[in-house]
């Protein structure tokens, strides 16, 4: 588990906190619960409003995905690629039928599967591509949800402060109250961009970079998927796979080869 989104959202919501104590003033005074019912479900649902309930529905699975993703490493799917080739070149394709069952990439098993099947390599090619395409477009509109939320919230806070200072209006008699009534209308602002650039937005963010990640793994299997089925060298299948990693993993992977070789 990739504990980035975590690490980076708590951090930034304790140095808020911290840095409120720093100045003389109190943490519970910025915990508001109506002020922060507002903006968070305020925010939520004028996404929802702007968007489909499919995308609406799954923002709890896509929430949990941005802060618990597993990010596979790269140089770990290039080897499971490589000897599922040495198996190929060594017993032939239909020898992996009983491998597919032990692969834990979805993504890789559909493709082997397909190539046992006999699955002409242009259209194994074209369906591959095609599930990578279909899920850019749903990642893209999971994602989007997010940076709307992130884009209203802080106009939400807004009206959250409005509606307090009306309150503080309406209280005008009662100047012993004014000074706590004006500072709570101001906390629904707080919560309203605090949370769009502390949690909506990063989250959007990182939902982006994994979907990013996803597809680039996604291609990296689709290159070994037909290598396999043409029968390549696996030596060549290793080399192909490794130009398409980021140069650092290509490094780590070439070095790992080399003293797997030796």
């Amino acid at each position: 588990m990739d504990i980035s989104t975590i690490v980076g959202v708590v951090s930034a919501m304790v140095i808020v906190f911290v840095v409120q104590v720093m100045e003389g003033g109190n943490p519970a005074s910025i915990i508001l619960i109506p002020s922060m019912l507002l903006v968070f479900g305020g925010a939520f649902a004028a996404g929802m409003a702007g968007g489909v309930l499919k995308d609406a529905i799954g923002a709890g699975k896509l929430l949990q995905k941005a802060f618990l993703a597993k990010v596979t490493p790269p140089n770990k799917l290039v080897d499971d690629v490589v000897k599922l080739a040495e198996r190929a070149r060594r017993e032939g394709l239909l020898a992996l039928e009983d491998a597919v069952k032990t692969v834990e990439h979805p993504f890789l098993k559909r493709g082997l599967q397909l190539a046992i099947d006999g699955t002409d390599p242009e259209e194994l090619h074209d369906i591959l591509h095609a599930e990578v395409a279909a899920k850019k477009k749903a990642d893209k509109a999971g994602m989007k949800l997010f940076e709307n939320m992130g884009g209203y919230a802080p106009t939400v806070g807004i009206i959250g402060t409005v509606m307090g200072l009306v309150h503080v209006l309406e209280n005008l008699d009662k100047p012993e109250t004014l000074g706590h009534s004006i500072a709570a209308a101001f906390v629904a602002t707080l919560w309203g961009v605090l949370s769009a650039n502390l949690i909506w937005l990063p989250v959007a963010a990182r939902l982006t970079r994994l979907s990013g990640i996803e597809a680039e793994e996604m291609e990296l299997v689709i290159d070994g998927v037909l290598a396999i089925q043409a029968g390549s060298n696996p030596r060549l299948v290793a080399q192909k796979l490794r130009s398409l990693l980021p140069p650092d993993a290509a490094a780590a992977a070439e070095a790992a080869a080399s003293k797997k070789a030796a």
